[in-house]
């Protein structure tokens, strides 16, 4: 599964001021990525505002990614919730031609026992016969994935073959690593850790903000798998600080106000999201600035 190695992006999705999907700004952002020379792109994850789009504006983005990117990226579709009867349904049903995996977060709100995540991804391994990454962000779901239940699911099934950790736990991330089958990719759900999360065998990250800054990210990331984290590192520090302000306000605000500012698509969000203030809009600019000079 080497095309999974290296930079994934989770696609924000651009909106028109009234508030309905901005197909030519998604064309905009999807060759961009292409252009900065990413692995591969996530249509529909967090970042993408999935929760707020309706079951045929999903459809047609899905579709409508696959048409403009022609088979030049592996696609990976993001399909969640907290209804496992209704995820696997939907799983089940995807018939998107051009995606080779499923990205799915753990249920959110209802905070499942390990045994009922494991009991979750059983069903939804069941009904995919597509590929499917695990997504651990207790941050947003409310529970966590442990390094066992993600080695059980793993080991069980073999159409699960990754895991986007974004846990922040290096003691989850050492012991997925230590346990794992040989062929299942643990791969960073935090752009700040993708860096120390190579050097531990990690094959890559699933990034917010490659939107705004693919070839930058895509660069540093490829370096680390090299083995050349010297060269990397410089790379790695000159990101922190936009980093830090992409997540400042919210995600994908800021990554929406930095894809305005490079002239991608516009920063329109659906409520409950809404834009940067100005001061971060004004520190986002000058920091994207200083690193496309």
């Amino acid at each position: 599964m080497n095309k999974f190695h290296g930079t994934g992006v989770a696609l924000v999705t651009p909106f028109n001021a009234d508030g309905s999907v901005d197909f030519d700004g998604l064309k905009n952002l999807i060759n961009y990525q292409i252009e900065g020379k990413v692995e591969y792109l996530v249509s529909l994850g967090t970042t993408g505002e999935a929760s707020t789009l309706n079951k045929d504006e999903k459809k047609k983005i899905w579709e409508f990614t696959a048409e403009i990117n022609n088979g030049r990226l592996p696609l990976i579709a993001g399909i969640g919730g907290n209804d496992t009867r209704a995820i696997a349904q939907n799983i089940k049903d995807f018939e998107v031609n051009g995606y080779e995996a499923i990205l799915s977060a753990s249920p959110y709100y209802n905070k499942p026992t390990q045994e009922g995540i494991y009991q979750h991804y059983k069903a939804l391994s069941e009904s995919s016969s597509l590929p499917i990454f695990l997504y651990n962000v207790p941050g947003r779901t409310g529970s966590n994935i442990s390094a066992e239940t993600t080695c059980r699911l793993a080991t069980d099934f073999k159409n699960i073959i990754a895991i986007k950790e974004a846990s922040g736990n290096f003691d989850q991330f050492n012991q997925i690593m230590r346990d794992k089958p040989a062929d299942f990719m643990l791969i960073s759900g935090d752009d700040p850790v993708a860096m120390p999360m190579i050097s531990i065998g990690a094959v890559g990250v699933i990034s917010v903000i490659g939107n705004a800054l693919p070839k930058q990210l895509s660069d540093m990331i490829r370096l680390c798998l090299a083995g050349d984290f010297a060269k990397a590192l410089p790379l790695h520090l000159s990101l922190i600080e936009f980093t830090r302000l992409m997540f400042a306000e919210g995600n994908p605000a800021g990554a929406k106000a930095a894809l305005k500012h490079l002239d991608v698509c516009e920063d329109n969000l659906r409520l409950p999201l809404v834009q940067v203030s100005s001061n971060i809009r004004e520190a986002i600019i000058a920091e994207a600035n200083k690193i496309t000079a």
